[in-house]
């Protein structure tokens, strides 16, 4: 088995005085996440580069009311809620052993500002829609912008965690765009600088 990542220095930079709810969400991952099927074998070297500190790189992004489409382990959904304690989060996730992870760990944790809601995205029904809506590692662009865009409030965001492709992924999903009234599309790069790998998102405004 490979041993945990040593927490980088600039995680206490980044979650401030909720240091200790990161660190606590990090070994439990460590701990049960490949046996539970919610990361894979090689992500221990490189659990706090590449998925903590890639998706709290995020934080002062969110806003209001976030849903966190397909959370899974909880990236980026609960390292943001840790983050970011006035932000209320709603982690959407269709699979049950993915659902009951996601609700053992804002228990454990104590985040009182988390939903977990066992659904697909397409099937959610949110009349107000989201100040928000994220996701992270869950399928190309033009897949995602018709499960995530409904969810927006008119005026709202998409704020989505990419990849390297991140423009690519934009420019395949021109149709999409613009079927779903998306505006001022951009991939933002954050953590230059700071981080040991940038953290992509793709922004835009649903209207």
């Amino acid at each position: 088995m490979s041993a945990l990542e040593v927490e980088p220095a600039v995680a206490v930079d980044l979650f401030g005085d909720r240091i200790e709810l990161a660190r606590q969400f990090t070994a439990a991952l460590a701990d049960q996440g490949e046996e539970r099927g919610l990361i894979g074998p090689l992500e221990l070297p490189r659990l706090w580069t590449r998925h903590i500190l890639n998706s709290v790189i995020a934080a002062p992004l969110f806003h209001g009311s976030v849903a966190d489409i397909g959370s899974g382990a909880g990236l980026p959904g609960i390292v943001l809620a840790i983050a970011c304690p006035d932000v209320h989060w709603t982690l959407i996730e269709p699979m049950e052993r993915r659902v009951t992870w996601l609700t053992e760990q804002v228990e454990e944790l104590g985040l009182d500002n988390v939903d977990v809601l066992r659904a697909r995205a397409e099937d959610v029904r949110c009349p107000v829609g989201f100040d928000v809506v994220t996701a992270r590692a869950v399928s190309a662009l033009k897949t995602l912008i018709p499960l995530t865009a409904p969810l927006v409030r008119d005026g709202g965001e998409l704020t989505v965690l990419k990849g390297m492709n991140a423009a690519n992924e934009i420019d395949a999903a021109q149709k999409q765009i613009k079927k779903f009234r998306l505006s001022d599309v951009r991939v933002e790069v954050l953590g230059e600088g700071v981080l040991p790998e940038i953290t992509r998102v793709v922004r835009a405004v649903v209207r």
